[in-house]
This record gives structure tokens, C-alpha cells and sequence, in this order.
């Protein structure tokens, strides 16, 4: 099992990267309605414990949140990372181009969805969503694919356990400014080089 470095795969998450491994290998049967019904319920069956996560994969930084690879599919069709915010963190607008699915470990996260105008400019879409600990969420380009994420809290670490349908550490994708300006990034992994 493919995994990064530093530590080894835990039980739980190994049930779940072998479980979702097993619905991928459906192939061209498991759509993205599928993998996002049946992926939500494995995550959301890892999320309910809180006993397996290395302690490696969370620690917070001072200054901004940090994405931990967890496991990386050896044929790159999707990843595992653990997503750790200090207090009062958040991300950019952002986008993914894959599916994804958010699990909240602990904490809670705050999730403002955007969409892009004919003008390129963004609005919000909805009001912000609030994820607390055992909830999961998705994204995708046909789900809606551009959010802002906030850790909820100011005082304390929040920790998601996410899952893309890539290696999104090494895919190319998009931050965005309100008023619609293009930045390319590629979000790597705060323990692989």
C-alpha cells in the first residue's frame, strides 16, 4: 500500500482505501454519482472514530492550514489527506477539477460555495455551510467545484479528512480573486517533497 512518508497506514484508513479501491475498480459502472453516494458513506464510516490518525498527519502550523497526504492510489486515482487548520485559518477561493469528498475529524469547517459569472467575476452561491465533526461533503465540477473554507473556530485546531479523485497535490488548479482574477496552483503536501 502506497503510502507517504513517515508513517504507516492505520487500520481504519487502510478498510477505507481498500474499500474504495474495491468501488473504482468498477470502472466505467461507477459513475461520480456513485463513487460521491457510495464514497461519502465509507468516509463518513472512517470520520466516526477519532483513534487512527497519526499524529504526524496533525499537526497544525502557526500561520496557515496544512494538507498531510495520507495515501496516494500507486495509479494516481485519488488521494487521501488529512486537512489541519489552525485557529482562524482558511483557504483562497479555490477550485479542485476532480471529485472530492470533505469528512470533518474534528472540529467544524465553514464552506462558502462561488460560481463564476459570464463576466468571470464570482458570487457567492448559498449561504456558507457549516460541517461539524462526522459530516461529509462534496465537490466536483458538475456539483459545484469553486468554495472558500474556514476553520470555525478561532481557538482551536478543526481537522478534515479529505479524498480527490487524483493526486491533488500534483493536479492543476485554480485560486480566484472576488472580482474574478486567475491564479494557477498546484497544492502539494506539507510531508512530501
Amino acid at each position: 500500500m502506497s503510502t507517504s512518508p513517515g508513517f504507516e497506514t492505520p487500520a481504519r484508513l487502510r478498510h477505507f482505501v481498500e474499500a474504495l479501491d474495491a468501488l473504482l475498480e468498477q470502472g466505467p459502472e461507477a459513475d461520480e454519482t456513485q463513487i460521491v453516494a457510495q464514497g461519502s458513506k465509507l468516509l463518513r464510516d472512517l470520520v466516526a472514530h477519532d483513534d487512527w490518525l497519526p499524529q504526524q498527519a496533525a499537526l497544525p502550523d502557526p500561520q496557515y492550514y496544512r494538507q498531510y497526504l495520507l495515501y496516494r492510489d500507486p495509479a494516481a486515482r485519488f488521494s487521501v489527506v488529512s486537512f489541519v487548520w489552525g485557529p482562524g485559518q482558511s483557504t483562497p477561493i479555490h477550485n479542485h477539477t476532480v471529485w472530492g469528498l470533505a469528512g470533518l475529524l474534528r472540529g467544524a469547517e465553514i464552506s462558502q460555495d462561488y460560481r463564476r459569472r459570464a463576466d468571470g467575476v464570482l458570487e457567492k452561491v448559498g449561504q456558507p455551510q457549516r460541517l461539524e465533526t462526522g459530516v461529509v461533503t462534496a465537490v466536483s465540477p458538475t456539483l459545484g467545484d469553486i468554495h472558500q473554507v474556514f476553520n470555525a473556530y478561532d481557538d482551536r485546531i478543526s481537522i478534515g479528512i479529505h479524498v480527490y479523485g487524483a493526486d491533488i497535490g500534483a493536479v492543476d488548479r485554480s485560486v480566484f480573486t472576488p472580482e474574478g482574477a486567475v491564479k494557477p496552483f498546484r497544492s502539494g503536501y506539507a510531508n512530501a517533497a
